[in-house]
């Protein structure tokens, strides 16, 4: 190998000392270290509110979250009309809850397709993302509670030539 071909070579493979040394070289920005999380800005419109979007089986629900007295509109009906199932208000309730922001916000909704466990579960999702974008010291108590991931279930689509998605048709003998 000549000379030049090993210089080329030299500036784009090295040790992992080297690699240590250049980055322990360059000054840092303070809470920068490799551990720290990058630092978020609130998202909120000229009304003080936060909007996201929640995604569960095929309902989908827009989410608008201010602060206020704990109230929840959904479709324009409070929850105890829309929801009138304790379990499902409870899934609604668990981000507040685990936040410990419960009775501080009031939520605005609008819920399209599903049914009404799969809009629930869509709801949860959709105020869990706005309250990390009001405030956003919230995101890991909520990502830890597993309330930021979109439940990636829907249901499996029918087959041709069976019943439903993996049922067959009864078989006859005769």
């Amino acid at each position: 190998m000549s000379e030049q071909q090993q210089e080329g070579q030299g500036a784009s493979t090295g040790t992992l000392a080297d690699l240590r040394n250049l980055v322990q070289g360059t000054p840092m920005a303070p809470g920068a270290g490799p551990d720290a999380a990058p630092l978020r800005e609130p998202k909120r419109d000229e009304f003080g509110r936060s909007y996201a979007t929640g995604r569960r089986k095929d309902a989908v629900a827009r989410v608008w979250v201010k602060p206020g007295k704990g109230a929840v509109e959904i479709n324009g009906k409070p929850m105890s009309r829309y929801f009138a199932r304790p379990v499902l208000r409870m899934l609604i309730a668990q981000p507040f809850l685990v936040a410990d922001r419960y009775q501080q916000f009031d939520v605005f909704a609008t819920v399209a397709g599903g049914g009404l466990s799969g809009q629930a579960g869509a709801l949860r999702h959709g105020i869990s993302r706005a309250l990390t974008y009001y405030e956003p010291e919230l995101r890991p108590i909520l990502k830890k509670a597993g309330f930021l991931t979109r439940d990636p279930r829907v249901v499996e689509r029918k087959k041709y030539g069976r019943a439903k998605a993996r049922r067959s048709f009864q078989f006859s003998k005769r």
